[in-house]
């Protein structure tokens, strides 16, 4: 891997308004342009929105669903990345060519070609469906990269997957936090009205994103997926009201050691850039405890044990 400048953004986007939540991603990334960065990280579904997907019917999201790459939003994340010489992602749904629609994640690079992940636990809505494929790839950067988006981060397989395919960075896109868990330590709702009342009222709102149902959320888990497998990761998420529920943002780029490089506890839009250094994979923890498995040991990881869901049923589960 050769050293890369990176960026992640939170932002609070407007469902169904692909044309304002593209500025949005213009405006970073000119912003980013000038701090050098060569690749840069936007939130999971930001360019259609997300939450208003559980009220929608399949022919509502079918709507606003494109094809990819044919479709015109990832024409124009190719058209931004050529233009400005960067890798740019962001999440859509899409319509395959099978007719499933997906939540997907385009990583649009700077010699014209892409990346799509299918998120593999889709829940949003039961007229959507998930993917089957691990995600990685080579780029002209020098690295490779692995995608997992939202809750695909959670399931602790998936991580060591995508190490073992040889990723030297996880891009995390999420829209999380500030969620109704049905897990009684994990999360929780934050009152809409605190973040709308931001302007008059920051350290009430800031608190809550801070807090066990935000960031205080993320670093029980989130950290271990960067140290314990051996890859940097780029963490991006939603920001304020979206629905009925408050994304917490709190855009951070960790270490291999799961150490965090750079993050904002801004209750806004915001931007985090930080250089990823090559030397630190060499001989990290997280590499060196991949390199003394015992694979014989884990043939059981990947048999059923019966009490498996579908991702939607785990998702909204009471018991």
């Amino acid at each position: 891997m050769k050293d890369i400048r990176v960026a992640s953004v939170q932002f609070n986007h407007r469902s169904n308004d692909k044309d304002h939540n593209f500025s949005i991603i213009e405006r970073y990334v000119q912003q980013a342009k000038h701090e050098k960065v060569e690749l840069i990280l936007f939130p999971e579904m930001c360019l259609t929105g997300y939450m208003h997907l559980t009220k929608l019917t399949k022919a509502d999201i079918q709507k606003i669903s494109e094809q990819v790459p044919e479709g015109e939003s990832t024409q124009r994340l190719i058209k931004l990345a050529k233009l400005n010489q960067m890798s740019i992602g962001a999440g859509l749904v899409e319509e395959g060519d099978d007719g499933h629609l997906y939540n997907t994640f385009v990583l649009a690079m700077p010699n014209g070609e892409i990346a799509k992940h299918r998120k593999l636990h889709t829940f949003i809505s039961q007229h959507m469906s998930s993917g089957n494929d691990y995600t990685v790839f080579d780029t002209p950067h020098g690295c490779r990269i692995g995608i997992l988006t939202c809750w695909d981060n959670n399931p602790v397989e998936n991580a060591r997957m995508t190490a073992l395919k040889g990723a030297d960075i996880l891009l995390a896109p999420h829209q999380t936090g500030g969620c109704d868990s049905r897990s009684p330590n994990a999360m929780g709702l934050i009152d809409p009205q605190l973040w709308h009342n931001r302007h008059d009222d920051l350290e009430t709102i800031r608190a809550e994103m801070q807090g066990k149902k935000g960031r205080g959320w993320l670093m029980r888990w989130l950290p271990s997926r960067a140290h314990d497998n051996g890859m940097f990761v780029v963490f991006a998420n939603g920001v304020g009201v979206d629905e009925e529920e408050v994304r917490t943002g709190n855009a951070m780029i960790l270490s291999p050691y799961g150490e965090i490089i750079a993050e904002t506890d801004s209750v806004d839009n915001d931007m985090v850039v930080a250089t990823l250094n090559a030397k630190e994979l060499d001989m990290c923890t997280g590499r060196r405890w991949i390199r003394g498995r015992r694979p014989e040991l884990y043939q059981d990881i990947a048999k059923p044990v019966g009490n498996e869901l579908d991702p939607h049923q785990a998702r909204y589960a009471k018991n």
